[in-house]
């Protein structure tokens, strides 16, 4: 087999990203999003792409946050490995394969191929997650009535409510940031995103019942994509009434009136209940995303 190419593209050979077939369905899912050209990679065989990845960021990174965006050539796992490997970045990976892929036979072997590369450059496996798309034709979910939702100035309000929130989660995500720092920690990174998101502070509402106490927060949110669910949570306290679809529908009613055309979300399979929520409001799951992270 012939020597392996790392190439780092650039405005004038970006064209060399779009020389590998797309059976994942990648381009359609990215249609929004901005990828700078040199924080695109592909490896090359006899002049011929085999592998290919798209880090990605904020306007205002200057380094990217995550690989979202990655294929590999039939039998060339290994061109995959190397291109992740000899990256300057270790930064977690998203693999988005269409709802349907385990399913399918030749989605299953494409998505695969791709795990098995990522396995080899040392990632490993955090989470798999549905991803939701909410359109008008859906129709808006029915708002219970039974929260008193208000904006909160006060950061360390939605500090409190994370930590709270955190205590019990089932998100792998902040799950991991709890192993790695605390309770702090993982309300530290959702502040620090929510933060980080291009959509105004003063969305983020917090819910109270009509007796006063906090039962949850939800953060209405636009990412460089477009409108999204950005946080849903209740306090433990206040768990087993069904209150996070309320907590939903609001988020959902908000973002429309701020003009939105379409709500995206997304939550961890093993989250049941919550994607039962996401079902009840009349968010369709259309993909998946698997999410890995370099090992270390």
């Amino acid at each position: 087999m012939t020597e392996l190419v790392i190439r780092t593209l650039s405005a004038s050979d970006a064209h060399l990203f779009d020389a590998l077939p797309d059976p994942l369905g990648a381009r359609e899912g990215h249609r929004r999003t901005r990828f700078r050209p040199d924080w695109k990679r592909v490896a090359l065989r006899d002049g011929e792409v085999v592998a290919r990845g798209a880090w990605w960021g904020g306007p205002d990174d200057s380094e990217p946050v995550n690989i979202n965006w990655f294929d590999v050539a039939e039998g060339e796992e290994e061109a995959g490995a190397e291109l992740l490997r000899s990256a300057p970045w270790k930064v977690e990976l998203e693999i988005n394969p269409p709802g349907d892929w385990r399913e399918v036979t030749d989605l299953r072997a494409a998505a695969e191929a791709r795990f098995a590369a990522a396995r080899a450059a040392g990632y490993e496996l955090l989470v798999e997650r549905f991803l939701y798309r909410w359109t008008p034709e859906r129709g808006l979910p029915e708002r219970p009535g039974r929260l008193r939702f208000s904006a909160e100035p006060d950061d360390a309000v939605f500090f409190d409510a994370l930590r709270r929130i955190h205590s019990t989660t089932l998100d792998a995500h902040a799950l991991r940031a709890i192993e790695e720092g605390g309770l702090d920690q993982a309300a530290r990174e959702e502040l620090d995103f929510f933060h980080w998101c291009p959509s105004p502070r003063e969305w983020w509402q917090v819910a109270h019942t009509p007796e006063g106490d906090l039962a949850g927060i939800h953060i209405p949110a636009h990412n460089p994509s477009g409108p999204t669910i950005g946080f849903i949570g209740v306090v433990p306290e206040h768990r087993g009434r069904g209150y996070a679809y309320d907590l939903l529908a609001e988020c959902t009613h908000f973002l429309v009136e701020q003009g939105a055309e379409f709500i995206t979300g997304a939550t961890d399979r093993a989250n049941f209940p919550m994607a039962a929520n996401f079902a009840k409001a009349g968010f369709p799951a259309i993909r998946e995303r698997i999410n890995f992270l370099p090992a270390g």
